[in-house]
């Protein structure tokens, strides 16, 4: 076993140019949403030269779209496919997904950018560019781990299936349709950019719209209306009011650096078309977080409860009642034990490269981990080498370094947790 990891190190460090220049190739294609065909081309391209196995269609259909977790509002996926690429094991092994989505968000107004957003410009040790933190560059740590594991001429037991997946950022669609697809393992990684922590808990969450129906009146009378601006103060203050009582419920070690766990946020007020008018309508639109132990439907029927409570005590909205709607995007909670087997192997992982203990923390956003656990019951770990306070931000980059020793972490516990087939 020593000596293979040795050669499987040797080949990475070797190899650290290739994987910097495999990056600049993705960085360099614009894959934001329902543009991903040509980045997704490359990927296909790198895993046919592998000699792995390779599974790419387009997502969509009833199944798909009627299932419980679907949440995207676009059903035609046409041109964009999902890949899925198989390292078939000797059998006998546990098998382990290397999940990573290939869409991106978009890159806002780019004179906030240093650089192109697609240069995929290399200064000082990082690489810049839309997509390079979240999450090219985890996936392109997952393609060298397994290419490593290949070139070095090692035979695993267990598969490992490799899944470069699309529509992550608007609720999970790709991932949704790969567990449909019929694709589950004994354990999951998936390299979102994490600051090297890990993070076996996700945090989930969903978007809601509230309308709040006021009464118009003329400004120099606004006593004669009911604002609907003025309604939403309450309803906004019983919502942070939900936040508190939800996150005191919150005893997980994990969260103890996260300051609000499960946040509810107020994202949108949209009301009033003239100055000198009381507005008789107001849309309140935000994100629910939900909790790893708690059901998206549950946290659902607490805000509802909430609202209840606050028209109950107020004359004007028992007479008209505020209209909650969920819509958009949203994402499944994930949860896995601390001592589950697969954190023990990435962490030791973890130790052998970086010679000290990993960081392990609950994830402060959601991820498609939560359709991988909730929804195809396979164990998830939630780790890799992007910086979280760049992701989506206008000069996003990643540290070269750290996507170098991902690789071998995640090369190391691919390893140990598929086992090596006997020669």
């Amino acid at each position: 076993m020593e000596k293979f990891e040795l050669q499987v190190k040797q080949w990475l460090k070797e190899n650290r140019a290739r994987a910097a220049r495999l990056l600049q190739l993705l960085v360099r294609e614009n894959s934001t949403r329902g543009n991903e065909s040509s980045t997704q081309a490359i990927v296909i391209e790198k895993c046919r030269q592998l000699g792995l196995t390779l599974d790419i269609w387009e997502i969509g259909g009833g199944e798909l779209i009627k299932h419980p977790a679907y949440c995207c509002d676009r059903h035609s996926f046409e041109g964009n496919p999902n890949l899925v690429a198989v390292l078939k094991g000797s059998g006998g092994g546990k098998s382990i997904i290397l999940n990573g989505h290939i869409d991106v968000v978009p890159v806002g107004d780019r004179s906030n950018w240093e650089h192109d957003p697609f240069s995929g410009v290399i200064e000082c040790g990082k690489l810049f560019g839309r997509g390079a933190t979240d999450m090219k560059g985890g996936n392109v740590a997952l393609l060298m781990a397994m290419e490593s594991i290949i070139a070095s001429g090692i035979k695993l037991k267990g598969d490992v299936i490799f899944q470069s997946v699309i529509e992550e950022e608007s609720g999970g669609a790709g991932t949704l349709a790969a567990v449909l697809r019929g694709y589950q393992a004994d354990g999951a990684i998936i390299p979102e950019p994490t600051n090297m922590k890990m993070f076996p808990k996700q945090q989930g969450s969903m978007w809601f719209r509230i309308t709040v129906t006021g009464k118009a009146a003329h400004g120099g009378t606004r006593y004669e209306g009911v604002s609907a601006i003025e309604k939403s103060y309450q309803v906004i203050q019983s919502l942070q009011k939900l936040e508190k009582d939800r996150n005191e419920r919150i005893t997980d070690p994990l969260f103890n650096k996260i300051p609000i766990p499960i946040p509810i946020n107020i994202g949108k007020l949209t009301s009033g078309e003239w100055p000198s008018s009381v507005p008789d309508s107001a849309i309140i639109e935000g994100r629910m977080g939900v909790s790893p132990d708690e059901t998206i439907q549950s946290a659902q029927a607490e805000m509802e409860h909430c609202l209840q409570i606050l028209s109950d005590q107020d004359e004007w909205l028992r007479k008209h009642p505020l209209k909650l709607e969920w819509f958009g995007g949203r994402w499944q909670p994930g949860s896995l034990e601390s001592d589950h087997p697969l954190i023990h192997v990435l962490s030791k992982s973890y130790i052998e490269v970086k010679g000290e203990p990993p960081a392990i923390e609950a994830s402060p956003w959601g991820t498609d981990g939560g359709i991988l656990s909730t929804v195809g019951h396979t164990p998830v770990v939630v780790f890799g080498p992007g910086i979280t306070e760049v992701a989506h931000d206008a000069n996003e980059h990643i540290v070269l370094e750290d996507l170098f020793a991902a690789s071998t972490i995640i090369a190391l516990t691919i390893i140990n947790w598929c086992e090596i087939a006997e020669s």
